[in-house]
C-alpha cells in the first residue's frame, strides 16, 4: 500500500491533535484513501514535553530544516502560527516541491498573495481548511459546494473566545473582565487575548474568506476592525430590551462594485439563528443568488476539531497525488488568471441602523439637544430608553436606536455630541445587522 509521508512543524495543541487523529483513525483513513498517511518527522522547539501521543524519539527534532529538506516528505504541515518564521518555512517547503497544509490564517491574510503565487509556480498544492472555523468545512464549501453560486455576503461568528465572553455576559450579570478571566482559566482564552477580543483574529479569517468568495486579494490593513472590550453589561441588557443579542461579527458583502469588509460587535435580532450560537461555537453564514442563506455551525477551535480539518487537507492532497491530478480545485477558489483586484468600500459609506449609548447629566433639554444634533445629520430615532435617575451626580445612561443612517453622518453627529458639557463619557456605538 502506498504511503503518503508527512512532516510536521509545530507540535503544540493542534499538532498533537493531528498526530493523534492519524494514529487513532489510521484504518478508516486507509480504507477511504487507499493509502496510509505517515508522520515521519516532527519539528518543535520543545521536544521533551509529553503531548499525550506516542511518537518515536527519532521522529522529533528541534530543527525545522530536517522537515523542510527531508527527501521523503511529501506534505509539510505548518502549525506554528504567526508571520515569521512560518512564512519562510512555507516558502522553503514550496521551493522544495513539497505540498503545504496550514492553519495559519494570519499568514494567509497578510502574505497570501506571495504564498499562493509560489505554490502555483512550483506546482504544489496548499490546503488551509483549518485556518477558518476549525472543524467547519467553510473553505471547502466555498471552493466546491458553492462553485456555481454567486456569493453576495459572508457573515460570521469566527472567534470562540469572543463568543464565549459575550454569551456569558448575555446569560448572567457578569462583567467583561470577570468573564475574560473565567475564559482564561478554562483555556478558552490566551494569556494575551488581544487578537481574540480586539477582533484581529476574526479579521484574518474574513480576509481569507473574502479572497475565496469573490476572487480578489484583500489588503488586511484596510479592514475595519473593532473588538468587544468596550461592551458593558448595560449594553447587553439594553440590547435584550430592544430584542437583540450582541455578537462579534466578521462581515464581507459584495454589491458587484465594491466589497464591504469589516469586523465589529453587532446587534442581531434574538429570533435569528446566528444570535443563538453561544459558547465557544462558531457560525458562518453564506448568502448567494441561489440559496439565499446557508449557515454552518461547529467547533471553531480545539485540538481535535482543528486537527480533523488539517487531516482532511492532507487526505485531499494525497488523493491528488495518487490520481495524478494537480490543482484540481484552485487553491484560491478562482483560476489564478481570473483573480482580480476589487476595491473595498470605505467604512464611512456603509449604511444601517445603530445602537447609541450616551452617558449624560440628568438635566432638562439634554435629550432634545442630542436629538437635534442627530436630526441635523439626517439621523432619525426609532426608540429611546432613559429610566434610571441620577442619584449621585454621576450622570445617567441615555440609549437610542436609530433608523437607517450613513456611518459618516453618525460619526459626525457623535463628534458634536461627545463635545457637549452634559455628556460625560464617549458614546458607545454598536451597529445593527439584521
Amino acid at each position: 500500500m502506498k504511503s503518503i509521508k508527512v512532516g510536521l512543524i509545530g507540535f503544540g495543541t493542534i499538532g498533537s491533535g493531528v498526530v493523534k487523529i492519524l494514529q487513532d483513525n489510521q484504518n478508516i483513513i486507509k480504507d477511504r484513501l487507499g493509502a496510509s498517511v505517515d508522520v515521519i518527522k516532527i519539528a518543535d522547539l520543545d521536544i521533551t514535553t509529553d503531548r499525550g501521543v506516542n511518537v518515536k524519539p527519532g521522529i522529533l527534532t528541534t530543527d525545522a530544516d530536517e522537515v523542510l529538506d527531508h527527501p521523503e516528505v511529501d506534505v509539510v504541515i505548518e502549525l506554528i502560527g504567526g508571520y515569521e518564521p512560518a512564512r519562510s518555512f512555507i516558502l522553503k517547503a514550496i521551493k522544495n516541491k513539497k505540498h503545504i497544509v496550514t492553519a495559519n490564517k494570519a499568514l494567509l491574510a497578510k502574505h497570501g498573495e506571495e504564498v499562493f503565487t509560489a505554490a502555483g509556480k512550483n506546482n504544489v498544492g496548499i490546503g488551509f481548511e483549518a485556518s477558518v472555523g476549525g472543524a467547519i468545512p467553510i473553505i471547502r464549501s466555498i471552493k466546491e459546494a458553492f462553485v456555481a453560486n454567486r456569493i453576495q455576503a459572508i457573515e460570521g461568528i469566527m472567534n470562540g473566545t469572543a463568543n464565549y465572553i459575550l454569551s456569558k455576559m448575555s446569560d448572567g450579570d457578569h462583567d467583561f473582565d470577570t468573564v475574560l478571566k473565567e475564559a482564561q482559566d478554562k483555556g478558552y482564552a490566551e494569556a494575551d487575548p488581544t487578537f481574540d477580543i480586539e477582533g484581529i483574529d476574526s479579521a484574518h479569517k474574513i480576509a481569507v474568506l473574502t479572497r475565496l468568495a469573490y476572487g480578489t486579494p484583500v489588503n488586511f490593513d484596510d479592514i475595519y476592525v473593532q473588538g468587544i472590550s468596550g461592551i458593558s453589561t448595560l449594553d447587553i441588557k439594553c440590547a435584550h430590551e430592544f430584542g437583540y443579542r450582541i455578537k462579534l461579527l466578521a462581515i464581507s458583502k459584495f454589491d458587484g462594485k465594491a466589497i464591504d469588509v469589516r469586523v465589529h460587535p453587532a446587534m442581531i435580532p434574538e429570533d435569528k439563528p446566528m444570535a443563538n450560537v453561544n459558547g465557544v461555537l462558531n457560525a458562518i453564514m453564506v448568502c448567494d443568488d441561489l440559496m439565499e442563506e446557508n449557515i454552518l455551525v461547529g467547533h471553531g477551535a480545539g485540538s481535535l476539531p482543528t486537527g480533523s480539518a488539517v487531516v482532511a487537507d492532507v487526505v485531499e492532497i494525497a488523493r491528488n497525488m495518487i490520481s495524478g491530478a494537480q490543482d484540481r480545485v484552485p487553491s484560491q477558489s478562482f483560476q489564478e488568471s481570473n483573480v482580480q483586484s476589487i476595491p473595498l468600500k470605505d467604512m464611512s459609506e456603509i449604511e444601517g441602523e445603530y445602537f447609541l449609548r450616551f452617558w449624560v447629566q440628568d438635566k432638562p433639554g439634554v435629550l432634545s439637544h442630542i436629538s437635534g444634533i442627530l436630526g441635523n445629520h439626517d439621523i432619525s430615532i426609532e426608540s429611546v430608553i432613559q429610566r434610571i435617575k441620577d442619584d449621585n451626580g454621576q450622570g445617567v445612561p441615555l440609549v437610542m436606536m436609530t433608523h437607517d443612517a450613513r456611518e459618516k453622518n453618525i460619526q459626525a453627529a457623535l463628534k458634536e455630541i461627545n463635545a457637549m458639557e452634559e455628556v460625560s463619557e464617549q458614546t458607545v456605538l454598536i451597529r445593527v445587522e439584521k
